[in-house]
């Protein structure tokens, strides 16, 4: 078999694995849940989906996705609904995505972040313990459960430590299913990934979508904190590999419980972020407005995805510039304006 034959039938394989298998996506008209069910849906999955809030600009809807899977409406934190959905479509794959995901609203709101974040979780996780068709769950915690450490960048076997509300919200969820895991048995996947950004995210307070907005607009990007602040990117396309990657490897026991950063392991600052998506637009004469204005939030955070990308020989498919391009691409097209240059769509990867 020649190389290239290898690798069709390696693509084939990972694409048969979800052919009409049943999963459920909480969460799934956020940024994430949009591109996983997208690419679930493509595969063939029989794919269900949990709506609180109808967000008709989300990319599950104008991606079409919408009108492929089936729609359960309620909350993440009514365990009836969770329990008659598992149980009536015989659900054998949990992706739990549903979360309130900013910083800035779960220091404002915390019960409302802890409900969504905490309760939402066990919810999840007690009603795919009482399904006897649930074989593989996916947990969605966060680089931020690791809350501020003495040493960069985290690894896997360091402690929980948020100490402001997102990031404890995000500890206690990944804590819930760890201990699920252990007490209950059952096969499950939590995954950290860096901060996630392309098409589709429409919370403009956050630096990649307001910076590539206020670009594509031919204004200044706002920058909330100093512009210090390190972080990694990662692209949601590659996050869904990642997620679908490893609910496949939940197959085999040794994975059950155990955590997972998902990164780039390619860390920059707020500041040199924007400057490069200025750079991708072709706006770099434009100056940040940096308001320094940034309370409660961990000044640098990244991760080694040595682990994972050992287990499940998973690594990025796209670069840096051509996730930027392709994010860059939607967004123009999402708000009707053009760039400076002209925006490639990058590669096609699937």
């Amino acid at each position: 078999m020649s190389s290239a034959e290898g690798a069709g039938t390696e693509t084939l394989a990972k694409l048969t694995f979800w052919y009409e298998r049943p999963v459920l996506v909480t969460g799934c008209t956020g940024l994430l849940g949009s591109w996983l069910s997208q690419a679930l849906v493509s595969a063939g999955a029989l794919v269900v989906g949990l709506i609180r809030d109808e967000v008709p600009q989300s990319q599950l809807v104008c991606s079409g996705t919408l009108q492929h899977i089936r729609v359960v409406h309620g909350d993440v934190t009514e365990y009836a609904t969770l329990e008659r959905a598992i149980n009536e479509y015989e659900i054998e794959t949990i992706f739990h995505l549903a979360a309130q995901t900013i910083v800035g609203i779960a220091n404002r709101a915390p019960l409302s972040t802890f409900e969504s974040n905490i309760r939402g979780t066990w919810v999840t996780l007690e009603a795919a313990r009482r399904s006897p068709t649930v074989c593989r769950i996916v947990i969605a915690s966060s680089d931020k459960a690791y809350g501020t450490q003495p040493a960069l960048p985290y690894t896997e076997d360091m402690p929980l430590k948020g100490q402001h509300p997102y990031d404890v919200s995000k500890s206690a969820a990944d804590l819930l299913a760890q201990a699920y895991s252990v007490t209950y048995g059952l096969p499950i996947g939590i995954t950290r990934c860096a901060n996630l950004y392309g098409g589709g995210d429409l919370n403009w307070n956050r630096l990649i979508p307001g910076t590539i907005r206020s670009a594509l607009q031919g204004q200044p990007p706002v920058i909330r904190s100093d512009g210090t602040f390190m972080r990694d990117y990662l692209y949601v396309r590659d996050a869904v590999q990642a997620y679908l990657m490893l609910a496949q490897a939940l197959d085999r026991q040794e994975f059950h419980g155990q955590a997972f950063n998902c990164s780039t392991d390619a860390p920059m600052t707020v500041l040199e972020m924007t400057r490069l998506i200025l750079d991708q637009v072709g706006r770099p004469e434009l100056a940040p407005v940096v308001l320094d204005e940034v309370q409660n939030e961990i000044q640098d955070q990244y991760l080694d995805s040595t682990k994972l990308r050992k287990a499940i020989g998973w690594q990025p498919s796209y670069t840096r510039a051509e996730a930027l391009q392709e994010t860059i691409g939607w967004y123009a097209t999402h708000l009707g304006l053009t760039a400076s240059t002209p925006v490639s769509q990058g590669p096609d990867r699937g």
